[in-house]
């Protein structure tokens, strides 16, 4: 979503760089498709996003790393020295920052950490993804303590599911029962992972 706002404020093309088909088994291909990334970053200005980026920008030193993908972050690295003509903006999103090699940091200009939302956050969240939908007496106290522990995609994707149910059922309200029964849906599909672990 970040990215996608970047791009929005540029005016610039948004794309999501997909590691399922930059990832290969064989030697030396991941770090050749990296290439051709990096190659069209000089030659279309636009913002791209490596999401889910600890798979290709994990610790070299990891004991449960193998050598290629220690090969990719180095090519990684190097890519990113090069000199750009295009300004392109290359974002990298994690949910693990924990698992970043630490050379990244001198690489990237600005690195963000997303905090969860405060109860004035959950309510702008809630607010702007509940249009067109009217809500003239949701308990807002309710929802900012069903949303507590949430992070803002999590509360949007709530209120969203809250949307679609109103106008399954022809309705053109949400009540406060219905937000925030699908923000306990998001809780307990955040336990569900947390003790999956």
């Amino acid at each position: 979503m970040t990215a996608e706002a970047v791009a929005g404020e540029l005016k610039l093309p948004l794309y999501v760089i997909r590691l399922d088909t930059l990832i290969t088994r064989f030697m030396g291909e991941t770090a050749a498709k990296l290439r051709l990334v990096f190659d069209e970053t000089l030659r279309r200005r636009a913002v791209y996003l490596f999401d889910e980026f600890d798979a290709v920008g994990g610790h070299r030193s990891a004991s449960n790393d193998v050598a290629e993908m220690r090969r990719v972050l180095n090519s990684f690295l190097q890519f990113m020295e090069e000199k750009s003509a295009t300004d392109s903006a290359i974002i990298a999103a994690t949910n693990h920052p924990e698992l970043l090699d630490r050379a990244l940091l001198r690489r990237f200009d600005e690195v963000l950490e997303f905090e969860l939302p405060t109860a004035e956050q959950v309510k702008a969240v809630v607010k702007s993804n509940l249009r067109p939908m009217k809500y003239p007496r949701l308990n807002w106290g309710a929802v900012e303590k069903a949303a507590r522990g949430l992070s803002q995609a999590e509360v949007a994707r709530a209120a969203n599911e809250a949307v679609k149910n109103a106008i399954l059922q022809q309705c053109d309200q949400i009540t406060t029962q219905e937000l925030t029964a699908k923000l306990s849906e998001r809780q307990a599909m955040r336990a569900a992972f947390t003790t999956a672990r």
